[in-house]
Protein backbone atom coordinates (compact mmCIF):
# COMPACT_ATOMS: atom_id res chain seq x y z
CA UNK A 1 0.00 0.00 0.00
CA UNK A 2 2.61 2.41 0.80
CA UNK A 3 4.67 1.70 -2.41
CA UNK A 4 0.90 2.50 -4.16
CA UNK A 5 0.83 5.59 -2.72
CA UNK A 6 4.18 6.66 -3.38
CA UNK A 7 3.94 6.05 -7.17
CA UNK A 8 2.75 9.09 -7.93
CA UNK A 9 5.26 11.51 -6.25
CA UNK A 10 7.81 9.22 -8.23
CA UNK A 11 5.86 9.84 -11.53
CA UNK A 12 5.79 13.84 -10.71
CA UNK A 13 9.44 13.80 -9.76
CA UNK A 14 10.31 11.93 -12.89
CA UNK A 15 8.16 14.21 -14.41
CA UNK A 16 10.20 17.47 -13.24
CA UNK A 17 13.29 15.83 -13.52
CA UNK A 18 12.66 15.30 -17.37
CA UNK A 19 11.29 18.78 -17.71
CA UNK A 20 14.30 20.36 -15.85
CA UNK A 21 16.63 18.20 -18.06
CA UNK A 22 14.49 19.71 -21.36
CA UNK A 23 14.59 23.36 -20.42
CA UNK A 24 18.31 23.06 -19.86
CA UNK A 25 19.40 20.82 -23.29
CA UNK A 26 16.99 23.18 -25.28
CA UNK A 27 19.01 26.40 -23.53
CA UNK A 28 22.37 24.76 -24.11
CA UNK A 29 21.01 23.76 -27.81
CA UNK A 30 20.13 28.27 -28.04
CA UNK A 31 23.82 28.98 -26.57
CA UNK A 32 25.48 27.01 -28.86
CA UNK A 33 23.77 28.15 -31.50
CA UNK A 34 24.45 31.63 -30.31
CA UNK A 35 28.75 30.51 -30.10
CA UNK A 36 28.42 28.83 -33.85
CA UNK A 37 26.94 31.74 -35.44
CA UNK A 38 29.84 34.21 -33.35
CA UNK A 39 32.49 32.39 -34.25
CA UNK A 40 31.40 32.32 -37.97
CA UNK A 41 30.44 36.12 -37.74
CA UNK A 42 33.46 37.77 -36.47
CA UNK A 43 35.69 37.38 -39.09
CA UNK A 44 32.74 38.59 -41.13
CA UNK A 45 32.43 41.54 -38.74
CA UNK A 46 35.92 42.57 -38.42
CA UNK A 47 36.26 42.46 -42.16
CA UNK A 48 33.18 44.82 -42.69
CA UNK A 49 35.15 47.44 -40.52
CA UNK A 50 38.62 46.78 -42.43
CA UNK A 51 36.74 47.57 -45.20
CA UNK A 52 35.76 51.07 -43.88
CA UNK A 53 39.42 51.49 -43.32
CA UNK A 54 39.71 50.96 -46.91
CA UNK A 55 37.59 53.89 -47.76
CA UNK A 56 39.24 55.84 -44.94
CA UNK A 57 42.48 55.36 -46.32
CA UNK A 58 41.17 56.76 -49.88
CA UNK A 59 39.64 59.52 -48.31
CA UNK A 60 43.04 60.86 -46.48
CA UNK A 61 45.20 60.34 -49.43
CA UNK A 62 42.43 61.92 -51.73
CA UNK A 63 42.29 64.97 -49.11
CA UNK A 64 46.40 65.16 -49.52
CA UNK A 65 45.79 66.54 -53.21
CA UNK A 66 43.26 69.18 -52.38
CA UNK A 67 39.73 69.31 -51.48
CA UNK A 68 38.66 69.65 -55.40
CA UNK A 69 40.09 66.17 -55.80
CA UNK A 70 37.99 65.14 -52.42
CA UNK A 71 34.85 66.13 -53.58
CA UNK A 72 35.24 64.38 -56.81
CA UNK A 73 36.58 61.22 -55.47
CA UNK A 74 34.03 61.33 -53.02
CA UNK A 75 31.00 61.92 -55.32
CA UNK A 76 32.34 59.18 -57.79
CA UNK A 77 32.15 56.68 -54.85
CA UNK A 78 29.42 57.22 -53.56
CA UNK A 79 27.59 57.63 -57.34
CA UNK A 80 29.43 54.25 -58.11
CA UNK A 81 28.52 52.20 -54.87
CA UNK A 82 24.83 52.82 -56.31
CA UNK A 83 25.63 50.51 -58.83
CA UNK A 84 27.76 48.27 -56.68
CA UNK A 85 25.64 47.34 -54.17
CA UNK A 86 23.33 46.14 -56.88
CA UNK A 87 25.71 43.37 -58.03
CA UNK A 88 26.99 42.80 -54.72
CA UNK A 89 23.49 41.86 -53.98
CA UNK A 90 23.08 39.58 -57.16
CA UNK A 91 26.25 37.69 -56.25
CA UNK A 92 25.02 37.30 -52.61
CA UNK A 93 22.43 34.98 -54.15
CA UNK A 94 25.34 32.46 -53.96
CA UNK A 95 25.38 32.15 -50.31
CA UNK A 96 21.80 30.70 -49.28
CA UNK A 97 21.99 28.53 -52.45
CA UNK A 98 25.63 27.19 -51.15
CA UNK A 99 24.78 27.04 -47.26
CA UNK A 100 21.75 24.55 -48.69
CA UNK A 101 23.80 22.54 -50.52
CA UNK A 102 26.03 22.16 -48.18
CA UNK A 103 23.42 21.49 -44.97
CA UNK A 104 22.45 18.30 -48.00
CA UNK A 105 25.60 17.32 -48.66
CA UNK A 106 25.06 18.21 -52.43
CA UNK A 107 28.80 18.88 -53.19
CA UNK A 108 28.18 18.09 -56.88
CA UNK A 109 25.64 21.88 -56.35
CA UNK A 110 28.30 23.62 -54.80
CA UNK A 111 30.47 23.87 -57.33
CA UNK A 112 27.52 24.04 -60.13
CA UNK A 113 26.96 27.37 -58.12
CA UNK A 114 30.42 28.88 -57.41
CA UNK A 115 30.92 28.33 -61.29
CA UNK A 116 27.44 29.84 -62.54
CA UNK A 117 28.19 32.80 -59.69
CA UNK A 118 31.26 33.69 -61.50
CA UNK A 119 29.68 33.86 -64.65
CA UNK A 120 26.51 35.91 -63.25
CA UNK A 121 29.24 37.93 -61.41
CA UNK A 122 30.99 38.52 -64.59
CA UNK A 123 28.24 39.58 -66.92
CA UNK A 124 26.70 42.43 -64.03
CA UNK A 125 29.56 43.61 -63.45
CA UNK A 126 29.94 43.80 -67.92
CA UNK A 127 26.53 45.46 -67.52
CA UNK A 128 27.06 48.12 -64.88
CA UNK A 129 30.33 49.38 -65.96
CA UNK A 130 29.49 50.81 -69.12
CA UNK A 131 27.06 53.06 -66.76
CA UNK A 132 29.51 54.07 -64.47
CA UNK A 133 31.86 54.93 -66.97
CA UNK A 134 29.31 58.24 -67.96
CA UNK A 135 30.22 60.00 -64.38
CA UNK A 136 31.04 63.18 -65.90
CA UNK A 137 27.56 63.39 -68.01
CA UNK A 138 26.29 61.85 -65.09
CA UNK A 139 27.50 64.59 -63.00
CA UNK A 140 26.73 67.33 -65.75
CA UNK A 141 23.41 66.35 -65.37
CA UNK A 142 23.13 66.76 -61.66
CA UNK A 143 24.32 69.90 -62.56
CA UNK A 144 27.49 69.96 -60.64
CA UNK A 145 30.71 71.86 -61.81
CA UNK A 146 32.52 70.42 -65.16
CA UNK A 147 36.05 70.34 -63.77
CA UNK A 148 34.79 68.35 -61.03
CA UNK A 149 32.86 66.15 -63.18
CA UNK A 150 36.50 65.75 -65.17
CA UNK A 151 38.43 64.96 -62.22
CA UNK A 152 35.81 62.17 -61.47
CA UNK A 153 36.26 60.67 -64.67
CA UNK A 154 40.09 60.72 -64.00
CA UNK A 155 39.26 58.57 -61.18
CA UNK A 156 36.17 56.53 -62.41
CA UNK A 157 37.77 55.29 -65.82
CA UNK A 158 40.17 53.01 -63.70
CA UNK A 159 38.23 52.42 -60.62
CA UNK A 160 35.22 51.07 -62.75
CA UNK A 161 36.75 47.96 -63.50
CA UNK A 162 37.07 47.08 -59.49
CA UNK A 163 33.50 45.33 -60.58
CA UNK A 164 34.65 42.44 -61.80
CA UNK A 165 36.98 41.09 -58.97
CA UNK A 166 34.99 42.50 -56.67
CA UNK A 167 31.87 40.92 -57.31
CA UNK A 168 33.61 37.55 -57.70
CA UNK A 169 35.71 37.57 -54.47
CA UNK A 170 31.79 38.13 -52.92
CA UNK A 171 30.89 34.71 -54.21
CA UNK A 172 34.01 32.89 -52.89
CA UNK A 173 33.44 34.99 -49.89
CA UNK A 174 29.91 32.87 -50.30
CA UNK A 175 31.80 29.17 -50.38
CA UNK A 176 34.26 29.67 -47.55
CA UNK A 177 31.30 31.06 -45.33
CA UNK A 178 29.15 28.27 -46.48
CA UNK A 179 32.18 26.03 -45.04
CA UNK A 180 32.37 28.25 -41.95
CA UNK A 181 35.70 29.29 -43.02
CA UNK A 182 35.78 33.03 -42.74
CA UNK A 183 38.86 33.78 -41.41
CA UNK A 184 40.04 34.09 -44.98
CA UNK A 185 37.96 36.81 -45.67
CA UNK A 186 39.28 38.81 -43.12
CA UNK A 187 42.94 38.35 -43.93
CA UNK A 188 42.11 38.82 -47.56
CA UNK A 189 40.57 42.45 -46.85
CA UNK A 190 43.40 43.49 -44.54
CA UNK A 191 46.17 42.61 -47.03
CA UNK A 192 43.71 44.41 -49.43
CA UNK A 193 44.32 47.77 -46.80
CA UNK A 194 47.87 47.53 -47.17
CA UNK A 195 48.08 46.92 -51.06
CA UNK A 196 45.50 50.06 -51.16
CA UNK A 197 47.97 52.13 -48.68
CA UNK A 198 50.92 51.68 -50.56
CA UNK A 199 49.65 51.64 -54.71
CA UNK A 200 47.66 54.90 -53.85
CA UNK A 201 51.00 56.40 -52.03
CA UNK A 202 52.65 55.26 -55.24
CA UNK A 203 50.50 56.18 -58.61
CA UNK A 204 48.43 59.08 -56.64
CA UNK A 205 51.48 60.84 -55.54
CA UNK A 206 54.36 59.77 -58.18
CA UNK A 207 56.82 57.71 -55.31
CA UNK A 208 59.02 54.85 -55.54
CA UNK A 209 59.72 55.94 -59.42
CA UNK A 210 56.44 55.72 -60.55
CA UNK A 211 54.46 58.81 -62.63
CA UNK A 212 52.14 61.40 -60.62
CA UNK A 213 48.77 59.98 -61.49
CA UNK A 214 46.92 61.67 -58.58
CA UNK A 215 42.94 60.42 -59.08
CA UNK A 216 43.37 58.10 -62.04
CA UNK A 217 46.45 56.20 -59.75
CA UNK A 218 43.85 55.68 -57.13
CA UNK A 219 41.50 54.23 -59.42
CA UNK A 220 44.52 51.76 -61.00
CA UNK A 221 45.56 51.18 -57.07
CA UNK A 222 41.44 50.10 -56.88
CA UNK A 223 41.74 47.50 -58.85
CA UNK A 224 44.27 46.41 -58.21
CA UNK A 225 43.57 46.32 -54.67
CA UNK A 226 40.03 44.09 -55.48
CA UNK A 227 41.77 41.92 -58.06
CA UNK A 228 44.64 40.87 -55.03
CA UNK A 229 42.02 40.17 -52.68
CA UNK A 230 40.49 37.92 -55.32
CA UNK A 231 43.25 36.49 -56.23
CA UNK A 232 44.23 35.73 -52.90
CA UNK A 233 40.65 33.96 -51.64
CA UNK A 234 41.08 32.61 -55.16
CA UNK A 235 44.40 30.81 -54.55
CA UNK A 236 43.43 29.61 -51.13
CA UNK A 237 40.39 27.90 -52.44
CA UNK A 238 42.36 26.21 -55.37
CA UNK A 239 45.59 25.19 -52.69
CA UNK A 240 43.21 23.88 -49.71
CA UNK A 241 43.00 20.05 -49.86
CA UNK A 242 39.75 20.08 -47.83
CA UNK A 243 38.47 21.89 -51.17
CA UNK A 244 40.31 19.82 -53.79
CA UNK A 245 37.78 17.61 -54.46
CA UNK A 246 35.41 20.28 -56.23
CA UNK A 247 37.30 21.17 -58.98
CA UNK A 248 35.93 24.48 -58.93
CA UNK A 249 37.28 25.67 -62.32
CA UNK A 250 36.93 22.42 -63.92
CA UNK A 251 34.78 22.93 -67.57
CA UNK A 252 34.40 26.28 -66.41
CA UNK A 253 33.25 27.42 -69.82
CA UNK A 254 30.57 24.84 -69.37
CA UNK A 255 26.98 26.35 -69.47
CA UNK A 256 24.69 25.96 -66.54
CA UNK A 257 21.81 27.94 -67.22
CA UNK A 258 19.13 26.16 -64.68
CA UNK A 259 21.71 27.25 -61.92
CA UNK A 260 22.62 30.28 -63.60
CA UNK A 261 19.12 31.61 -63.74
CA UNK A 262 18.26 30.95 -60.14
CA UNK A 263 20.92 32.72 -58.86
CA UNK A 264 19.69 35.30 -60.74
CA UNK A 265 16.43 34.73 -59.94
CA UNK A 266 17.34 34.26 -56.35
CA UNK A 267 20.02 37.49 -56.16
CA UNK A 268 18.09 40.19 -58.24
CA UNK A 269 15.46 40.78 -55.42
CA UNK A 270 18.50 40.94 -52.82
CA UNK A 271 20.20 43.57 -55.15
CA UNK A 272 16.49 46.01 -55.49
CA UNK A 273 16.23 45.15 -51.63
CA UNK A 274 20.21 46.32 -50.91
CA UNK A 275 19.51 49.48 -53.96
CA UNK A 276 16.15 50.69 -51.98
CA UNK A 277 18.33 50.91 -48.65
CA UNK A 278 20.55 52.67 -50.25
CA UNK A 279 18.73 54.60 -52.02
CA UNK A 280 17.13 55.90 -49.28
CA UNK A 281 19.62 57.15 -47.75
CA UNK A 282 21.78 58.86 -50.40
CA UNK A 283 17.98 60.59 -50.98
CA UNK A 284 18.03 62.02 -47.15
CA UNK A 285 21.42 63.72 -47.88
CA UNK A 286 20.39 65.02 -51.14
CA UNK A 287 17.47 66.59 -48.96
CA UNK A 288 19.41 67.35 -45.95
CA UNK A 289 21.15 69.55 -48.49
CA UNK A 290 18.45 71.12 -49.68
CA UNK A 291 17.90 72.52 -45.67
CA UNK A 292 21.50 73.67 -45.38
CA UNK A 293 24.64 72.77 -46.18
CA UNK A 294 25.40 72.87 -42.12
CA UNK A 295 22.56 69.95 -41.74
CA UNK A 296 24.37 67.97 -44.56
CA UNK A 297 27.62 68.45 -43.45
CA UNK A 298 26.09 67.35 -39.69
CA UNK A 299 24.30 64.45 -41.40
CA UNK A 300 27.28 63.41 -42.78
CA UNK A 301 29.06 62.82 -39.41
CA UNK A 302 25.81 61.08 -37.75
CA UNK A 303 25.99 58.88 -40.70
CA UNK A 304 29.33 57.95 -40.50
CA UNK A 305 28.92 57.06 -36.82
CA UNK A 306 25.82 54.88 -37.70
CA UNK A 307 27.41 53.17 -40.64
CA UNK A 308 30.43 52.26 -38.45
CA UNK A 309 28.18 50.74 -35.75
CA UNK A 310 25.72 49.20 -38.51
CA UNK A 311 29.17 46.89 -39.35
CA UNK A 312 28.64 44.55 -36.82
CA UNK A 313 24.75 43.23 -37.48
CA UNK A 314 25.83 43.87 -41.31
CA UNK A 315 28.94 40.92 -40.95
CA UNK A 316 26.35 39.26 -38.29
CA UNK A 317 23.81 39.18 -41.48
CA UNK A 318 26.25 37.01 -43.49
CA UNK A 319 26.60 34.13 -41.04
CA UNK A 320 22.84 34.47 -40.73
CA UNK A 321 22.34 33.78 -44.21
CA UNK A 322 24.75 30.53 -43.92
CA UNK A 323 22.99 29.39 -40.76
CA UNK A 324 19.83 29.56 -41.77
CA UNK A 325 20.60 28.12 -44.94
CA UNK A 326 22.51 24.79 -43.90
CA UNK A 327 19.37 24.00 -41.38
CA UNK A 328 17.10 24.81 -44.63
CA UNK A 329 19.49 22.38 -46.09
CA UNK A 330 18.98 19.55 -43.56
CA UNK A 331 15.11 20.08 -43.44
CA UNK A 332 15.76 20.67 -40.01
CA UNK A 333 12.64 23.27 -39.09
CA UNK A 334 13.34 23.88 -35.64
CA UNK A 335 17.39 24.58 -36.61
CA UNK A 336 15.99 27.38 -38.80
CA UNK A 337 13.98 28.78 -35.93
CA UNK A 338 16.63 28.47 -33.46
CA UNK A 339 19.16 29.96 -36.11
CA UNK A 340 17.16 32.77 -36.82
CA UNK A 341 15.61 33.94 -33.60
CA UNK A 342 19.13 33.45 -31.90
CA UNK A 343 20.80 35.95 -34.99
CA UNK A 344 17.72 38.03 -34.84
CA UNK A 345 18.26 38.49 -30.82
CA UNK A 346 22.15 39.15 -31.16
CA UNK A 347 22.05 41.93 -33.68
CA UNK A 348 19.27 43.34 -31.83
CA UNK A 349 21.33 43.29 -28.92
CA UNK A 350 24.04 44.48 -30.25
CA UNK A 351 22.10 47.92 -31.41
CA UNK A 352 20.56 48.16 -28.10
CA UNK A 353 24.14 48.67 -26.88
CA UNK A 354 24.82 51.31 -29.41
CA UNK A 355 21.56 53.03 -29.51
CA UNK A 356 21.99 53.63 -25.61
CA UNK A 357 25.30 54.89 -26.39
CA UNK A 358 24.30 57.32 -29.17
CA UNK A 359 21.31 58.67 -27.07
CA UNK A 360 23.46 59.25 -23.54
CA UNK A 361 26.95 60.19 -25.23
CA UNK A 362 25.82 61.99 -28.68
CA UNK A 363 28.79 64.43 -27.87
CA UNK A 364 31.72 62.42 -27.05
CA UNK A 365 31.17 60.73 -30.35
CA UNK A 366 30.32 63.62 -32.50
CA UNK A 367 33.87 65.11 -30.69
CA UNK A 368 35.39 62.31 -32.77
CA UNK A 369 34.89 64.17 -36.22
CA UNK A 370 34.43 67.48 -35.14
CA UNK A 371 36.53 70.09 -32.80
CA UNK A 372 33.45 71.69 -30.68
CA UNK A 373 36.45 74.07 -29.09
CA UNK A 374 36.07 76.41 -32.51
CA UNK A 375 33.20 78.54 -32.12
CA UNK A 376 32.53 78.28 -36.64
CA UNK A 377 32.08 74.77 -35.97
CA UNK A 378 29.19 74.58 -32.59
CA UNK A 379 26.10 74.70 -35.15
CA UNK A 380 27.03 71.77 -37.01
CA UNK A 381 28.47 70.14 -34.04
CA UNK A 382 24.87 70.64 -32.05
CA UNK A 383 23.18 69.21 -35.18
CA UNK A 384 25.27 66.01 -35.56
CA UNK A 385 24.89 65.09 -31.97
CA UNK A 386 20.40 65.77 -32.31
CA UNK A 387 20.81 63.26 -35.14
CA UNK A 388 23.23 60.90 -33.55
CA UNK A 389 20.61 60.49 -30.53
CA UNK A 390 17.52 59.70 -32.76
CA UNK A 391 20.07 57.30 -34.90
CA UNK A 392 20.63 55.73 -31.98
CA UNK A 393 16.47 55.09 -31.75
CA UNK A 394 16.43 53.44 -35.07
CA UNK A 395 19.44 51.30 -34.64
CA UNK A 396 17.43 48.92 -32.91
CA UNK A 397 14.91 48.09 -35.97
CA UNK A 398 17.98 48.44 -38.16
CA UNK A 399 19.69 45.80 -36.66
CA UNK A 400 16.36 43.65 -36.48
CA UNK A 401 15.26 43.92 -40.16
CA UNK A 402 19.01 43.06 -41.21
CA UNK A 403 19.23 39.56 -39.05
CA UNK A 404 15.61 38.85 -40.64
CA UNK A 405 16.40 39.96 -44.26
CA UNK A 406 19.32 37.76 -43.59
CA UNK A 407 16.85 35.07 -42.13
CA UNK A 408 14.87 35.00 -45.22
CA UNK A 409 17.58 34.68 -47.59
CA UNK A 410 18.53 31.96 -45.70
CA UNK A 411 15.24 29.87 -47.23
CA UNK A 412 15.75 31.63 -50.72
CA UNK A 413 13.00 33.69 -49.76
CA UNK A 414 13.98 36.83 -51.78
CA UNK A 415 10.90 38.59 -53.46
CA UNK A 416 8.37 39.10 -50.75
CA UNK A 417 11.52 40.76 -48.87
CA UNK A 418 11.88 43.21 -51.74
CA UNK A 419 8.82 44.55 -52.34
CA UNK A 420 8.68 45.04 -48.15
CA UNK A 421 11.24 47.17 -48.57
CA UNK A 422 10.25 48.95 -51.88
CA UNK A 423 7.49 50.07 -49.54
CA UNK A 424 8.79 50.56 -46.68
CA UNK A 425 11.62 52.81 -47.53
CA UNK A 426 10.10 54.52 -50.35
CA UNK A 427 6.31 54.70 -49.89
CA UNK A 428 6.41 55.25 -45.95
CA UNK A 429 9.84 56.62 -45.06
CA UNK A 430 10.76 58.73 -47.66
CA UNK A 431 7.21 60.61 -47.50
CA UNK A 432 7.74 60.95 -43.51
CA UNK A 433 11.19 62.30 -44.21
CA UNK A 434 10.09 64.57 -46.22
CA UNK A 435 6.65 65.95 -44.55
CA UNK A 436 8.33 66.33 -41.02
CA UNK A 437 11.81 67.61 -42.81
CA UNK A 438 10.15 70.68 -44.64
CA UNK A 439 6.40 70.66 -43.51
CA UNK A 440 7.71 70.90 -39.87
CA UNK A 441 9.97 72.79 -37.96
CA UNK A 442 12.04 69.27 -37.28
CA UNK A 443 13.92 69.97 -40.51
CA UNK A 444 17.09 67.59 -40.19
CA UNK A 445 15.65 65.81 -37.25
CA UNK A 446 12.15 64.99 -39.07
CA UNK A 447 14.86 63.79 -42.14
CA UNK A 448 16.45 61.72 -39.26
CA UNK A 449 12.90 60.26 -37.69
CA UNK A 450 11.58 59.51 -41.74
CA UNK A 451 14.74 57.13 -42.18
CA UNK A 452 13.88 55.71 -38.84
CA UNK A 453 10.07 54.81 -40.00
CA UNK A 454 11.12 53.10 -42.74
CA UNK A 455 13.40 51.03 -41.11
CA UNK A 456 11.11 50.03 -38.30
CA UNK A 457 8.43 49.26 -41.29
CA UNK A 458 10.54 47.25 -43.00
CA UNK A 459 11.81 45.06 -39.54
CA UNK A 460 8.47 44.47 -38.70
CA UNK A 461 7.25 43.01 -42.24
CA UNK A 462 10.28 40.75 -42.09
CA UNK A 463 10.06 39.47 -38.91
CA UNK A 464 6.63 39.08 -39.24
CA UNK A 465 7.50 36.79 -42.85
CA UNK A 466 10.01 35.04 -40.59
CA UNK A 467 7.76 34.16 -37.83
CA UNK A 468 5.12 32.75 -40.10
CA UNK A 469 7.66 30.96 -42.44
CA UNK A 470 5.97 27.64 -42.24
CA UNK A 471 2.46 29.03 -42.27
CA UNK A 472 3.52 31.10 -45.61
CA UNK A 473 5.13 27.58 -47.60
CA UNK A 474 8.54 28.89 -47.26
CA UNK A 475 10.13 25.47 -45.77
CA UNK A 476 9.84 23.32 -48.84
CA UNK A 477 11.42 20.54 -48.70
CA UNK A 478 14.95 19.66 -50.14
CA UNK A 479 15.40 16.41 -50.25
Amino acid sequence: MTTILLLPEYNNLGIMMSDATNVQAGRAEWLREAKTTLILAWPLIAAQLAQIGLGTTDVIMMSWLGPEYLAAGTLSTSIMFLFLIFGIGIATAVSPLMAQAVGREDYRSVRRTVRQGFWVAFLFATILVPFILQIEWIFSVLGQDPELGKLADSYIQFAAFQFYPFLMFTVLRGFLSAHEDTSVVLIATLIGIVVNAIGNYALMFGNFGFPRLELAGAGISTIIVHSVTFLFGLGYVLTRQKYRHYQLLLRFWKPDWQRFFEIIRVGTPIGFMLTAEVGLFSVAAVMMGWLSTLELAAHAVAIQLASISFMVPLGLSQATTIRVGLQYGRDNHKGIGIAGWTSIALGTGFMAITCTLFILFPNMFVSLFIDASKPENLEVFALAASYLAVAGLFQLVDGAQAMAAASLRGLSDTKVPMYGAIFGYWLMGLPIAYYLGFQTELRGVGVWLGLAGGLAIVAVILTWRFALREKLGLLKSQE
